[in-house]
């Protein structure tokens, strides 16, 4: 399961201009292949960012990790949305692509003022559709 799967819904749901904004880890390693995405209108309407270089990214790929500095996770994601936002000031929603920045995700919200879904929402959605 992945939150990907959240991507045509979510680009149903807004106007036509706006954009998406899939946050990952490590943005070099998430292809459009993996956004399972065909249309090449509705491809233009996502934009990939990562947070390659920042201390939470550093900090995942020593052994052993670190206790997750969720402080340094939050001002990564921050700085990698401000980033996008600058460049495609049509974003309306944030989809968080790493398993890793749910714990983030209310920060986040207040931060940008924007709707941010995850794989947790994703979850507790289609654990609701089964009862």
């Amino acid at each position: 399961m992945s939150s990907l799967l959240y991507l045509p819904a979510l680009l149903r749901q807004l106007a036509p201009q706006a954009k998406i904004a899939v946050l990952t880890y490590d943005s070099t390693h998430c292809s459009e292949d993996l956004l399972g995405i065909d249309d090449p209108d509705e491809r233009a309407r996502i934009v990939i960012g990562g947070v390659e270089g920042g201390k939470y990214w550093r900090d995942e790929l020593k052994r052993p990790a670190p206790p997750t500095d969720v402080a340094a996770m939050e001002a990564d994601v921050a700085a990698c949305i401000a980033r996008l936002r600058a460049s495609h000031p049509e974003i309306a929603a944030i989809l968080f692509e790493c398993a890793g920045f749910p714990i983030v995700a209310p920060a986040i919200r207040r931060i940008v003022k924007l709707p941010v879904y995850d794989i947790a929402g994703f979850c507790r959605m289609a654990m609701a559709s089964l009862a």
